[in-house]
């Protein structure tokens, strides 16, 4: 074998070498920095095999490196513009979503000159104060429920609210098979109740009700951190000032990335299963 030979070989094997991820970051981080959509809406556009690193078909855990070209139904992803803040008040009847083929989806609703993103959700048959936004960053340190960010929402049931009922929803209430976190709840009227939340689980207040024998008539969120809802009318917008904007940055500074948080989850889930369970006596109540 020839040193020629030898050097073709070696060379040919670094360029089929993978890449360094090093100096690269994840396709959905970098699909959300860019002021497109956020991580979860990216990822559903790169399962639908809407994206493309480098002209090749993109799939889940691919990572981008400098000088690659990411694109969008074959559009180039551009410079991410300068970021912005967005409170609305959303009515009942919009779907808190990106996707176009949603007809009554926030996004065409707002008609904002920008693109933007809902961070969060707020569901369709409720209404109240939701965040938009192009900055992909500051989505998951709001919506981390390990940093205790507070959502403050008015709530009307069907049925006489009694004391049982508060006690029961601030201690917290079994739903998708978990028990919520403690939170605060008020009266307000016999039928209308005040309730701050740290956890965003889909549709909570709505199963908390339900799984206490209530019903729900009327859900409003009115504060967000540091934003209320005040004298915004209804299906109308406003941008954040910048108090409001430098106050959140303040609140979220230390917040969790999602990657170092599902991996705290993980492994809280997998020690809880190498723990025996514990034997509970026979004449052990319950506390109501």
């Amino acid at each position: 074998m020839t040193l020629e030979y030898k050097y073709i070989t070696f060379v040919i094997y670094l360029n089929n070498m993978p890449k360094s991820s090093e100096n690269s970051v994840s396709l959905n981080k970098y699909i959300s920095n860019q002021g497109f959509c956020s991580r979860r809406e990216a990822d559903k556009y790169i399962e639908a095999g809407r994206v493309t690193i480098n002209d090749k078909p993109a799939r889940l855990g691919n990572r981008v490196l400098y000088g690659d070209i990411v694109k969008i139904d074959h559009e180039p992803i551009y410079t991410k513009p300068k970021p912005l803040y967005i409170a609305f008040h959303k009515p009942t009847g919009l779907v808190s979503t990106t996707d176009p083929k949603e007809k009554s989806n926030i996004i065409n609703y707002i008609n904002h000159p920008q693109r933007l993103f809902p961070i969060g959700r707020l569901d369709k048959n409720s209404e109240g104060l939701i965040f938009l936004t192009n900055d992909g960053d500051i989505v998951n340190k709001i919506l981390r429920a390990g940093n205790n960010h507070e959502k403050e929402y008015i709530v009307t049931v069907k049925q006489e609210i009694t004391s049982d009922f508060l006690s029961k929803m601030r201690s917290g209430v079994r739903i998708m098979g978990t028990v919520t976190k403690k939170c605060r709840v008020s009266p307000i009227n016999k039928f209308t109740f005040k309730i701050t939340l740290t956890q965003g689980l889909n549709r909570q207040i709505r199963k908390m009700c339900k799984a206490l024998k209530f019903d729900v008539t009327k859900l409003k969120r009115t504060r967000i951190m540091n934003v209320s809802l005040k004298n915004l009318k209804l299906g109308m917008w406003r941008n954040l000032t910048p108090l409001e904007i430098e106050q959140i940055q303040k609140m979220v500074s230390g917040s969790s990335k999602t990657e170092e948080a599902s991996k705290d989850k993980n492994n809280y889930g997998r020690r809880n299963k190498m723990r025996p369970k514990q034997k509970t006596s026979k004449h052990k109540r319950n506390k109501k």
